[in-house]
This record gives C-alpha cells, sequence and structure tokens, in this order.
C-alpha cells in the first residue's frame, strides 16, 4: 500500500447483514463496512470500531432512527496510519478518512476516504432516503462509496427486466456518477444477493463506486468469501499501487511439439466421475478435468511475445466497459428507444474517459520511471516520428540515388551530336 510499509495492498471488505457472523476475511489489511443493524455480541479481537473519542472530538447530534452502517478497522492497519470518522446527519451514511503523511499507493495523495451508505425507500422524490448530490460529492483525492443502494439498473445488472419506475430511480443516482464523476467497481452480471426463498430472483444491491483518483488504484472486485449468515454475500475491493504491467506471454500453438505432446497424452488419464453426479460435482470435476488438460498442452508449448497491438495500459476494466458499451450499442440498434440511446451514450462516453484517463496515467507512470536509456525513447514517443530527412523522389530510396536523381534532373547529360552527313 505504501512506500517502505510492511503491505503492499489493502482490503475492503463490504458486507450487508442484517444477522452477521465475523469469520477470517482476509490476511492482509483490512476495513470493513457494514451496512445494516449488527446483531453481534462482542467484535473480533483484531478488528477495531471507527468511533471518535469523546475527549478528542466530540460526538455530533445523534440522527434520528437506528444507526444503518458502521465500519471496522483491522488493528494491523490502524498502527501505520491514522483513521478518524466522518459523520453526516443520517443514521445511513459514514465514511472514514484514512491518512498517511508520506502519501498512500505510492501516489501523491495522503488521504483516502470510504463512505458506507445504506439507501432506504421513502414516498417523496428521489425515493430514497439520501440524495444523489449527498452520496456522489466530488473530492480531490481517492474516495471509495459503497453499501446497500437497493437500486437495480442495466450497468450492474444487465439480464434483470426493470420496471419503468426502477429504471428512473436508479438512472438518477447512475447519471450523478457520470457529473463528478465516479466509475462502477462492480462486474455486471455477478450477483451480490441471493433470497433464502425460491420465488425471488437473485440482484446486484450492493454497489461499489470509485472516483477518479481512486479507480486506477483498485486492483480488483470479487465475491470470493461464502455467505455471512445472511442472503448478502461480501465483496471484497483490493486496492493496490498502479504498476506498469506489460501483457502477459501466451502459448504459441504453431510451434507445439506434437510428438512431445502425443507422449504425454497417452499417459494422461482424467479422474474418475463421480458415482451420483450432482451439477455441482460434475462442474467442479470438469474444470479440474480441463484445467489438467490445459496445463500439460501449455507446458509443452513456447511463449510468443506481447502482439505490437498489445497495449500495456489496458486492464480488465476497459474490458469490461468495451463489453458494456458494445451491448448497449447492439440493444440501441435494435431498439431504438429513447433509453436504450441515452444506455448507449453514457456508457460510450465512461468507457471514452477511461480510455483516455488509462493511458494518461500509463504515461505519466512511464515518465517517473523513466531512466537515461529510456529518455530519447519517451522523446519519440511524445513528439511522434521525425520528419523525413530526404525528398520522396520515385525511384529513389536512399541518399545515393536521391543524389544521382538530381543530378540527373539538374544537370543532365548532353546527348550525342548527330552523324554528320556524307561522312562514311
Amino acid at each position: 500500500m505504501l512506500a517502505s510499509r510492511p503491505f503492499q495492498s489493502f482490503n475492503i471488505t463490504a458486507v450487508g447483514a442484517g444477522r452477521f457472523r465475523f469469520h477470517s476475511f482476509t490476511a492482509l489489511p483490512c476495513c470493513l463496512t457494514l451496512p445494516c443493524l449488527l446483531l453481534f455480541k462482542t467484535p473480533p479481537a483484531d478488528v477495531r470500531f471507527c468511533r471518535p473519542s469523546r475527549n478528542l472530538c466530540p460526538l455530533p447530534p445523534r440522527p434520528p432512527g437506528r444507526p444503518r452502517v458502521a465500519i471496522y478497522v483491522s488493528r494491523t492497519l490502524n498502527q501505520h496510519l491514522s483513521c478518524s470518522t466522518v459523520f453526516y446527519h443520517s443514521s445511513e451514511m459514514l465514511s472514514v478518512d484514512v491518512f498517511s503523511p508520506e502519501g498512500l499507493f505510492e501516489s501523491p495523495h495522503c488521504s483516502l476516504r470510504v463512505t458506507s451508505v445504506y439507501l432506504l425507500r421513502t414516498n417523496r422524490p428521489p425515493y430514497r432516503s439520501i440524495l444523489p448530490q449527498r452520496v456522489f460529492s466530488f473530492l480531490s483525492y481517492p474516495q471509495l462509496v459503497l453499501g446497500y443502494f437497493n437500486l437495480h439498473h442495466p450497468l450492474a445488472d444487465p439480464c434483470r427486466s426493470l420496471s419503468a419506475r426502477e429504471l428512473i430511480i436508479s438512472t438518477r443516482y447512475f447519471d450523478a456518477t457520470f457529473d463528478v464523476p465516479y466509475h462502477l467497481l462492480n462486474t455486471p452480471g455477478v450477483y451480490t444477493r441471493f433470497p433464502f426463498d425460491t420465488i425471488s430472483p437473485p440482484s446486484v444491491l450492493y454497489l461499489a463506486f470509485a472516483n477518479t483518483a481512486l479507480s486506477l488504484l483498485v486492483s480488483s472486485w470479487d465475491t470470493p468469501l461464502p455467505s455471512t449468515g445472511s442472503d448478502h454475500f461480501p465483496c471484497v475491493i483490493t486496492l493496490k499501487p498502479p504498476a506498469i504491467m506489460l501483457p502477459p506471454p501466451t502459448p504459441h500453438w504453431a510451434l507445439l511439439d506434437l510428438s512431445a505432446v502425443g507422449k504425454a497424452l497417452e499417459s494422461f488419464s482424467t479422474l474418475p466421475c463421480p458415482p451420483k453426479p450432482t451439477p455441482n460435482s460434475l462442474s467442479r470435476w470438469f474444470d479440474i478435468s480441463s484445467t489438467r488438460l490445459t496445463s500439460l498442452l501449455t507446458s509443452h508449448a513456447r511463449s510468443k511475445r506481447p502482439c505490437p497491438r498489445s497495449k500495456p495500459w489496458w486492464s480488465p476494466r476497459l474490458s469490461s466497459l468495451r463489453r458494456e458499451y458494445h451491448m448497449f450499442a447492439r440493444v440501441s440498434r435494435l431498439d431504438p428507444f429513447p433509453f436504450n440511446w441515452s444506455n448507449m451514450k453514457s456508457s460510450r462516453r465512461t468507457y471514452f474517459k477511461a480510455i483516455a484517463w488509462a493511458k494518461k496515467r500509463h504515461w505519466s507512470d512511464f515518465l517517473s520511471w523513466a531512466t537515461p536509456r529510456s529518455l530519447w525513447t519517451a522523446k519519440r514517443f511524445a513528439f511522434g516520428r521525425p520528419l523525413q530527412r530526404f525528398p520522396d523522389l520515385p525511384r529513389a530510396s536512399d541518399p545515393a540515388e536521391i543524389a544521382e536523381t538530381l543530378l540527373d534532373h539538374f544537370f543532365p547529360s548532353k546527348p550525342p551530336p548527330p552523324p554528320l552527313l556524307g561522312l562514311t
């Protein structure tokens, strides 16, 4: 996370829980955000509840209603960084500012704000308990906004059939993210809530947004942890310092050693199929067998260099945004409805803004790590290709041919004299 720090990454685990039980979330320093009323007796020993001391920082007036959000910080993280709580005049919103005087994530930013929200349904516009402008406010330093938004939107759940009311309510909040801007971290279509009943479909209600200063520091968003006792699954967000990552090498299948592979395949055998297969056990058996076969083929194939068209500034997030943009573009062409066109335009704007920011960030990182040997390479990238030093003449490709062509043009050879008549 920080230079000369004992750890280089920072996990934020978001949990939506009614009845919540602690278990080992991660071995890395983490910040745990909980929307909902907590129903546990004692917190774990390695986690500290974020609340200000009454002697140093008096508590603000208690907002009406019971508290809906809480933030816990690992003691390992609290030993190296300073954490302060930010209260609002609402029980559905809470923030924690993480501060380090030496900078966070090897960047010039010294602060990071993590905001947890819990939006309740109301009967007045915008039909949620907190306005979009209060949730997504502009900050010059990194900010992460996450929580139980209780919204359904095509960007987060493209496979869900939405009503007109749900689209109108969710579009107000997502439009507010485009204005600041904030970037959605959720992988489209990955559900965060699985109801216990068989009638309600799974949904994406737990959302995470990062502003522009934080978007390049987000390494991954995933749901690798089991259920916490409720119908919500924890979402783990990993923050790491930005690094210039070259495309990974890929196998060169054209140079595959077929004779060696044939001998290896003769001794290859798959695991026995489960005697009473279920969908889960059959899927697990197929994944294991496929992984073993792929590893065998990859071990006998040479690795080829990255393609000249490979982009070192490309990221999985850009791939996700590109898929979203092309999906909305196809939908808008098939059904030219105004709402589909607005979704296509907003996804296109977000996609191209992310590309421009990734290029700019990669160029800044390249200059920061530049050496005397790579200085001229940076100059060539900045000023483009050098101008041609010699004119482009037909049938002349090198300086010698160009000089010969110019001499023949400006100083042509004299024609031979005509033969004299009458002389033999």
